[in-house]
């Protein structure tokens, strides 16, 4: 397992019973987790003073029990030097905060490839988010694509851009559905030297299109395979869902990319350093073709 160890403003506190124990900054919140099924006893004396819980409701979804005021965004930052992002946080009613930190893992490594290919690179981030892997892969000078489908997600990857000092790089910021992007660019021509793919286990597109990882994820890869590049750098497929393994993913860049383009491919979960006990919470699991 890969953790993500590149945070100074973040820090999974404990984790036991369902529950994870964050600091967000100097903010300390508790999330359920479905992956934290051990009941443990909490280790750390911070649950007490936690100034936001979120509660799950029976009926589906469910809401923020705040325990003070907390401001509606603030701001953490990920990385040093060069590699160092800026971005919002805000507590949603999905239970997210607009940032997956596990993935930080991965932004390292995007950049990390970028910096070491020695010629312009261009990337296609699916399912972009709040736009981390986005603002990643332009920090380290690729020239990116970021696709989601929700107006008011890719706005807030807009302020994020903002924030890091990075709204003068070339970066496209789109709202559609990511497959039928997809099959725009295969036909208008464009084509990416490296894909990012984050794709939820469930949603809805712009239009009601509805989403199923396990239904629609091969035919995706393969629709992204026609729009890389004579010589790709890298493609990336991360998943949140318990349903699909790493290593299924890594089945289908393999025998999706490597006929093709030659190159290797790696899978591991990635996971969040728990600082009470030392473990490591899994968090997903990523796949990578590389070149």
């Amino acid at each position: 397992m890969r953790p993500a160890d590149t945070w100074k403003d973040y820090e999974l506190l404990d984790a036991t019973d369902g529950n994870r124990l964050e600091r967000w900054g100097e903010t300390l919140l508790v999330r359920p987790d479905p992956q934290v099924v051990w009941k443990t006893p909490r280790q750390s004396p911070l649950w007490a003073r936690a100034d936001a819980v979120y509660h799950r409701s029976n009926q589906g979804g469910g809401e923020w029990e705040y325990r003070r005021r907390l401001p509606e965004k603030w701001k953490i930052t990920c990385g040093e030097g060069e590699d160092k992002l800026t971005l919002i946080v805000s507590p949603t009613g999905f239970k997210h905060t607009g940032v997956f930190p596990e993935q930080a893992v991965n932004w390292a490594w995007y950049a990390k490839k970028i910096r070491a290919a020695g010629r312009p690179v261009k990337v296609l981030n699916l399912f972009g988010y709040t736009g981390g892997a986005t603002l990643a892969c332009a920090a380290a000078g690729a020239a990116v694509c970021h696709v989601d489908a929700s107006k008011g997600i890719v706005a807030w990857g807009k302020d994020n851009a903002a924030a890091s000092g990075l709204t003068d790089r070339p970066i496209r910021w789109l709202v559609d559905d990511c497959a039928k992007f997809v099959a725009r660019e295969k036909r208008r021509g464009n084509t990416y030297d490296g894909i990012i793919m984050d794709p939820p286990s469930y949603g809805r597109g712009p239009g009601g299109e509805i989403w199923k990882l396990e239904d629609c994820i091969y035919d995706l890869i393969s629709q992204c395979e026609e729009v890389l590049s004579d010589k790709p750098l890298f493609f990336a497929v991360n998943s949140y869902t318990t349903g699909l393994s790493p290593a299924v993913m890594e089945y289908m860049l393999k025998t999706t990319l490597i006929p093709r383009f030659g190159g290797k491919t790696s899978c591991d979960e990635i996971g969040l350093p728990v600082s009470a006990t030392g473990g490591v919470v899994p968090c997903g699991a990523t796949a990578i073709w590389e070149e």
